[in-house]
């Protein structure tokens, strides 16, 4: 099979472990990851022409891709505001 592009590892290569561990410890997480792999997948179909569907199909798709992207990314940020130390005043 070829390559598919638009994987989530590649687009998010610095939170590879991050998206791991939260598909893994979050359910609503790891299903908003299987969306975006289908559509992903769905659109790479459309792009070859595998699945050749209008222009509108599309697009559509392209969009529904985008905003899954955005919420997987919001996910990402927070996990990562979550485990980060937190910054201030020392104690000394």
């Amino acid at each position: 099979m070829s390559h598919t592009p638009h994987e989530l590892a590649e687009d998010f290569p610095e939170s590879v472990e991050r998206l791991r561990a939260l598909k893994a410890s979050s359910a609503h997480f790891a299903k908003l990851c299987d969306e975006y792999h289908e559509v992903n997948r769905q659109i790479h179909r459309m792009e070859t022409s595998v699945e050749p569907v209008g222009e509108a199909v599309e697009a559509g798709m392209r969009r529904k891709r985008m905003m899954l992207k955005d919420e997987i990314y919001a996910g990402l940020k927070a996990a990562s505001r979550e485990t980060e130390p937190a910054h201030g005043k020392s104690d000394d």
